[in-house]
């Protein structure tokens, strides 16, 4: 397993239980800080002649964690900035921001090491995480905190954990969305891994194109960002959340089906409406989440839901090269797809089909001690 996949499944769930006991902004600014001398200081042991492989493995494992605190403060702390019929517009832009970073970072990345090197590239990277902290600084709405009475009476650090998985596994929405995402991850990553392969290999595409093709899926992803806050107004955004993984994802069935010349185009068609698909249920579900979650376990919770969906991902990559050993590639592709279709009947038999819209009212308050 990669360094830099590592900590999502050692680190996630302590990190959602210390989210929700300090204060989000200022843990999301430490952890770009942190994010600025980690990541500086492989430019900085090249300029001395110090680099070795050993501390670029520590880079990505120590970068890896800050990166997971921040992630779980986020998502946490939007809605501390917006009313809860604002989430799902918010959620869709911050989905369409990582889409867009998707395309532009690898490129621009390219840019930076062929004008000014390796080093120079890890240094501006390095430097990015300042401006971040900055913009950060900026922000001036606070989260409530909890008086010191209540910080005082609060359960210890692994009974907040096994609050917040509690929690996911009680609520039957929270429960379903999930296995669904966790089932998502176990095929898609088979997608991720073996679709190079079988574009190279089997269709014998030079890497240009190759990297063209998969750059697709992230303009899959800024269009369902996009596309995400219409779709539930029009549609509803329960309705929306599972019609898109069990009728919009449908076309991803024709990755497999790519073949030479311009029929290789399927591959790019199918990725761009599973990324879409995912991205537009990802909002809705991401946007529940928040709005039914009470303040005060919102990191806990979040962290155990990604803990549980990550840790599907290494597992799928596992399973996806045994498979391609036994079967081939393109068989196993066809596995991947129909599973990461068949994925959102965890939403089809969910509450979410009866409903229209998901509910966004006010939750009730997190328990100070003991079990939810």
């Amino acid at each position: 397993m990669a360094p830099s996949r590592l900590p999502y499944l050692l680190v996630a769930l302590p990190a959602g239980a210390i989210v929700d006991r300090v204060p989000k902004l200022r843990l999301m600014i430490w952890c770009n800080l942190a994010l600025f001398l980690v990541i500086g200081s492989v430019p900085l042991a090249r300029a001395v002649g110090a680099l070795t492989l050993a501390q670029l493995y520590a880079v990505a494992l120590v970068s890896s964690v800050f990166s997971v605190f921040f992630s779980v403060a986020y998502q946490s702390y939007l809605p501390v900035l917006l009313d809860r019929n604002q989430l799902m517009d918010g959620n869709g832009k911050v989905a369409v921001s990582g889409s867009v970073a998707q395309i532009a970072g690898p490129s621009l990345g390219a840019g930076l090491v062929a004008l000014i090197g390796a080093a120079g590239a890890m240094a501006a990277d390095a430097l990015s995480f300042t401006l971040s902290a900055g913009s950060l600084t900026a922000v001036r709405t606070r989260e409530r905190r909890r008086p010191p009475a209540e910080a005082d009476r609060r359960p210890g650090l692994w009974a907040q954990i096994r609050e917040g998985l509690a929690y996911v596994t009680r609520d039957p929405i929270l429960r379903n969305s999930v296995a669904f995402n966790g089932t998502a991850n176990f095929f898609v990553i088979m997608v991720e891994t073996l679709g190079p392969v079988f574009l190279i290999r089997t269709l014998h595409l030079r890497p240009a194109p190759v990297g063209l093709l998969l750059a697709l899926g992230a303009g899959g992803g800024v269009a369902g960002g996009v596309a995400a806050r219409y779709l539930a107004r029009k549609v509803g955004s329960a309705r929306i959340s599972w019609n898109s993984m069990t009728v919009l994802s449908l076309p991803g069935l024709l990755i497999p089906l790519a073949g030479h010349g311009r029929w290789v185009l399927l591959f790019g068609f199918g990725w761009i409406s599973w990324t879409f698909a995912s991205t537009v249920a990802g909002v809705s579900l991401t946007t529940y989440r928040q709005a039914a979650c009470p303040p005060d376990m919102l990191g806990r919770v979040s962290a155990a839901a990604r803990w549980i969906t990550w840790g599907t991902l290494p597992l799928g990559g596992v399973v996806g090269g045994a498979l391609a050993t036994a079967l081939g590639v393109q068989t196993t592709l066809w596995i991947a797809v129909a599973g990461g279709c068949c994925a959102g009947l965890w939403l089809f038999f969910s509450p979410l089909r009866g409903m229209r819209d998901i509910p966004l009212g006010k939750p009730e308050p997190a328990p100070v001690g003991g079990k939810p």
